[in-house]
């Protein structure tokens, strides 16, 4: 039996949230971790009980969608309404997060990133990734093969 490794296994799975998302300019699964156990998840879509792209259309300003709230902050924000700690926590995301949501990643203590496709990798956001001292890694979600095929 092949075993996923545990980056193989919180990777699929950020790659499984993706599937959730409600913008279809970019499918993005996020999964906060810590001590090996999943603490949140979070997808881009619209703000709760409001519209979402796939439904209405998206609302651009300087080439973003503007209605979108980043998988990222939607797994933080899950966090906070928890009252969780995200002090120490690691983060799987399907693309690299934006300036914006690494500096909120940062703040909120985040040790390490892990992404899978190198989308827009801001050189401010290297810059602060670096100078924070958080370990950053590019990670393929392994081909997964259910059953005795």
């Amino acid at each position: 039996m092949d075993r996923l490794t545990w980056q193989d296994y919180f990777m699929a799975n950020a790659d499984l949230i993706s599937k959730r998302s409600t913008c279809d300019r970019a499918f993005v699964g996020a999964v906060l971790v810590k001590d090996k156990r999943i603490i949140a998840t979070g997808y881009n879509g619209g703000v709760s009980q409001t519209d979402n792209c796939h439904e209405t259309g998206h609302q651009m300003e300087d080439g973003h969608c503007i209605r979108t709230v980043h998988a990222e902050m939607n797994a933080l924000i899950q966090c906070a309404k928890e009252g969780i700690s995200t002090n120490g926590t690691e983060i799987y995301v399907t693309h690299f997060p934006c300036i914006n949501c690494t500096k909120a990643l940062l703040q909120a203590g985040i040790t390490k990133i892990t992404y899978k496709e190198a989308y827009r990798k801001h050189p401010f956001a290297l810059e602060l990734i670096a100078a924070k001292g958080v370990e950053l890694v590019q990670h393929d979600v392994p081909k997964i093969q259910l059953g005795d095929d």
